[in-house]
C-alpha cells in the first residue's frame, strides 16, 4: 500500500468543475484532477429516486491530505452531501509516485 489515494466526487453539469479542479491543484490538495464528460446519474435522495446530469471528478492525492481535501470540497461543492469516496492506491510506478510526491510537495 502506498501513501496515496484516489478520491471520487461528482458535480452537477452546470457547476464549474474546472474551477474546482484548478483550486484543488493550486492549493496542493491534489496533484491531478480528471473531470470526465457528462453522465446521467440515478440515485435515491430523501426517499425519492432522482436523475441528474453530472460529471465524475477523479482526484489523485496523498492519504495525509484526504481530511483537508474533504473539508475543502465541502466548502466548494454546490451539493448538500457531495460524493466523497476514497480509494487507496496499492501500487504505482515509481516515476508516477515520485511525481505525485513532488506535485504535492511531500517528503518521502
Amino acid at each position: 500500500m502506498t501513501d496515496f489515494a484516489i478520491v471520487l466526487t461528482t458535480v452537477p453539469v452546470g457547476a464549474d468543475a474546472q474551477l474546482l479542479a484548478r483550486t484543488l491543484v493550486n492549493e496542493r490538495l491534489a496533484a491531478c484532477v480528471n473531470v470526465l464528460g457528462p453522465m446521467q446519474s440515478v440515485y435515491r435522495w430523501k426517499g425519492i429516486v432522482e436523475e441528474a446530469a453530472e460529471r465524475q471528478v477523479i482526484i489523485k492525492t496523498a492519504s495525509a491530505r484526504v481530511a483537508a481535501l474533504q473539508r475543502r470540497i465541502a466548502e466548494l461543492h454546490p451539493s448538500d452531501v457531495p460524493e466523497f469516496l476514497v480509494l487507496g492506491i496499492e501500487e504505482g510506478s515509481e516515476p508516477y509516485l515520485a511525481w505525485l510526491t513532488s506535485s504535492l510537495r511531500l517528503e518521502r
